[in-house]
């Protein structure tokens, strides 16, 4: 069972996926916050049981909002002959650090039923009837819901409008 012992974002977060463990204080490098898409392909997805219930194929970009929607998880199957892929919102998984996987709150039962569809197959993600469904399914809001525009704001940088002075610099340089 994994332990919750630190979380990103705050209570009621529906954003993103929330992080645990003490891996966002000891990382060098741009992770866990910011990490490159690809460094999670292939990750392990653990169900709210404890059991492997697949792995992270592909992380699907909303373009417009610049958000991620769903990770793309492969499960069943071997040797990728006969994978279900289920689209798995975002905010439903959380990355846990110490065990260097994802947790799905849901149990490997319920995984078992989840909507999904092949490799060859794959449904019109931008459909917001097939995405409401698949949010339902997994108990979380859509990512294009209510509070679409908030931002996180948990570095104290706050408002800064574009092209200030006072813009944070990177890495010392003024850009």
């Amino acid at each position: 069972m994994v332990h919750q012992t630190q979380t990103q974002g705050g209570a009621g977060q529906s954003q993103g996926a929330r992080i645990v463990g003490k891996g966002a204080a000891t990382a060098e490098g741009p992770g866990p916050d910011v990490m490159a898409a690809d460094t999670l392909d292939d990750n392990t997805v653990l169900s709210s049981d404890g059991e492997d219930i697949g792995n992270i194929k592909d992380i699907m970009l909303d373009v417009r909002s610049g958000r991620i929607a769903y990770a793309v998880m492969s499960s069943g199957g071997f040797l990728g002959i006969g994978d279900k892929l289920l689209a798995i919102p975002w905010s439903a998984l959380t990355l846990d650090t110490d065990q260097k996987c994802f947790v799905l709150n849901m149990t490997a039962e319920r995984v078992k039923t989840a909507p999904g569809f092949d490799k060859d197959h794959w449904p019109s993600m931008a459909d917001q009837s097939w995405a409401t469904s698949v949010h339902q399914y997994y108990g979380t809001e859509p990512y294009w819901g209510r509070d679409r525009f908030t931002r996180r704001d948990d570095v104290g940088v706050g408002d800064i409008p574009p092209g200030a002075s006072d813009a944070p610099e990177a890495g010392g340089v003024k850009l």
